[in-house]
């Protein structure tokens, strides 16, 4: 891999099961690494301003509809210029962290990062790989009552990033030593496939 976008959801900076599980998967990854941590950054809530800049084209915006959409035209830039980009969250109260739920609506631009055509929803996005790393206390990915890591793929998928891998570190309220050996060698897994399939 050669270009890395990692976004880091969870609000602890110590003890943090996603943090540490994700530092493992890039340190084995390697290659250029672009952070947001959404702990350390202010993602603002979408505004009146914000959704109608979206719908007028650049050259018509108002100053305030331009300020609105500056950040998140830095944060598209930074998704556009990864190869691979790694999420990691926990999961909290069955979905994502409220931040990276925004973080998602800053990214998630009509025009931008997807369209509608006459058969649908195009992403424009296409051509990259992510990876979601979650840790919950026991909401397995893919379970019915998982409306985090399946939202993720969801929206990734809606974008064009349709080759998702996942580590799932679910269960580290009931047993947090077996959860973590598992998710670590998913880890090794996931970082050895994607190298070779990068190769």
């Amino acid at each position: 891999m050669t270009s890395i976008l990692r976004i880091d959801g969870s609000a602890r900076k110590q003890g943090s099961a996603s943090r540490q599980l994700t530092d493992q998967l890039i340190a084995r990854l390697g290659g250029e690494v672009t952070r947001r941590d959404l702990a350390d950054t202010n993602i603002p809530h979408l505004t009146e301003d914000w959704v109608s800049g979206t719908f007028t084209p650049p050259e018509a915006r108002t100053e305030a509809q331009n300020e609105a959409l500056a950040f998140s035209d830095e944060l598209v830039a930074e998704l556009r210029a990864a190869d691979l980009l790694v999420i990691s969250t926990p999961v909290y109260n069955f979905g994502v962290p409220s931040a990276l739920k925004a973080w998602v609506d800053q990214v998630a631009r009509t025009g931008v990062t997807f369209k509608y055509g006459e058969a649908g929803p195009e992403g424009l996005l296409t051509g990259k790989r992510a990876v979601v790393v979650a840790a919950s206390g026991g909401t397995p990915a893919g379970a019915p009552h998982d409306f985090a890591v399946s939202y993720l793929k969801q929206v990734l998928g809606f974008l064009g990033i349709t080759e998702v891998d996942v580590v799932d570190a679910a269960g580290v309220a009931v047993d947090a030593e077996a959860t973590m050996k598992a998710a670590e060698e998913a880890v090794i897994s996931t970082a050895d496939s994607l190298l070779t399939r990068a190769a």
